[in-house]
């Protein structure tokens, strides 16, 4: 009598092993070294003999172990990358992810990816995993402050292109948005609506497109004769709630800011939220630093520093290949530019009294 495995009710009887290539041989009458030549599409074999084998493999549901042959090629490869980013789930990094993918499809080449949660030594150890799989290369979002712990990586050829933060203690291809232009640009956007006293609102200081953008809307402020108010930084947000309780609390004080500059989409999100929890969305401006779904559908649409997190998934993944297929020039920089999208939110301009001090407009 046939009994059913713990398996979702399927029969034991009916699990099989993976076909290796040996079975394929055995179905298709040829050697082992011929399913060889025609898997890794080497020269030297017939036009009928690989169709031959090819419909054995199908047969069999044949799946190519590309790791276990990459141990017995001089030059390596497995057909896979590795991505390691902050957070898969943000919709930034979900299109970096999805970018670097279709790139990959192009090319026959698997995706592993994973997340750190800005947790270094999570960085570490995403890494190791997946160099102990073999992948033939690596598209890394910096979590933490030194990136020499890739070096081994490098010596053995492995390419490494860093995307949306500078390397650190490495020269590598980086893929980069020019993050101190846009916020600049965000917060002069907010001064020509009137507004001096602007918050800023950003993630943790320790990663570099937080301070990027932070030195971004302080220079903005200093060239437009506006003093700092140190009341009005806020910093160390990293996710929605932390967000939500630091705008909330700030628009809730004394004198509080005409308008917000908020650096990253989930300090956004919780921003907007604290503003129509108070009923302050029409009253206070607000410039995001990175597009998010439904954006535009908010009332009032939310006026936006947008990056192109698809280009820059594309151009690394590019740059990983270009590696692979023997590029060996030195390691570029490349530096895509922001733009600044116009939706009502940041249009607000500052209620009476608002503006009381200002300064000429920068």
């Amino acid at each position: 009598m046939t009994t059913l495995s713990e398996f979702g009710g399927i029969a034991a009887t009916e699990i099989r092993a993976r076909a290796t290539m040996r079975d394929v041989a055995a179905l298709a009458g040829v050697g082992i070294k011929t399913v060889s030549r025609v898997v890794n599409g080497e020269p030297g074999v017939s036009a009928a003999m690989i169709e031959r084998v090819q419909r054995a493999a199908g047969e069999l549901n044949f799946i190519p172990d590309f790791t276990a042959g990459s141990l017995r090629r001089s030059v390596r490869r497995s057909n896979s990358v590795g991505l390691v980013l902050a957070s898969v789930d943000n919709p930034f990094c979900a299109a970096i992810h999805r970018a670097v993918e279709d790139v990959a499809a192009e090319r026959g080449v698997a995706v592993f990816a994973a997340s750190t949660d800005e947790q270094p030594q999570r960085e570490k150890d995403l890494v190791a995993a997946f160099s102990s799989r073999r992948v033939d290369g690596l598209i890394i979002s910096a979590s933490g402050v030194d990136q020499n712990y890739l070096n081994p990586e490098l010596q053995t050829g492995t390419p490494v292109v860093m995307v949306d933060r500078p390397p650190v203690g490495i020269d590598v291809d980086t893929v980069l948005v020019d993050n101190l232009a846009g916020a600049k640009g965000a917060t002069n956007h907010l001064l020509r609506a009137g507004h001096r006293r602007i918050a800023c609102l950003g993630d943790l200081p320790t990663i570099a497109t937080a301070s990027q953008r932070r030195a971004g809307y302080l220079r903005a402020l200093a060239d437009a004769g506006v003093p700092t108010d140190d009341r009005l930084l806020g910093e160390g947000l990293h996710d929605i709630d932390a967000a939500f309780r630091a705008v909330h609390r700030l628009l809730c004080e004394e004198d509080p800011p005409t308008a917000l500059f908020t650096s990253q989409n989930l300090v956004t999100i919780g921003a907007i939220r604290a503003l129509r929890s108070l009923g302050l969305q029409h009253e206070v401006a607000l410039v995001g630093f990175d597009d998010f779904p439904l954006a535009d559908l908010m009332d009032p649409a939310v006026t936006v520093v947008a990056q192109d997190p698809t280009a820059i998934g594309r151009v690394a993944a590019e740059r990983v290949f270009a590696r692979l297929e023997g590029d060996t020039a030195p390691p570029r920089q490349i530096v895509l530019p922001t733009q600044l999208i116009t939706r009502g939110s940041g249009e607000i301009r500052p209620h009476h009294g608002a503006t009381r001090g200002a300064a000429a407009d920068g």
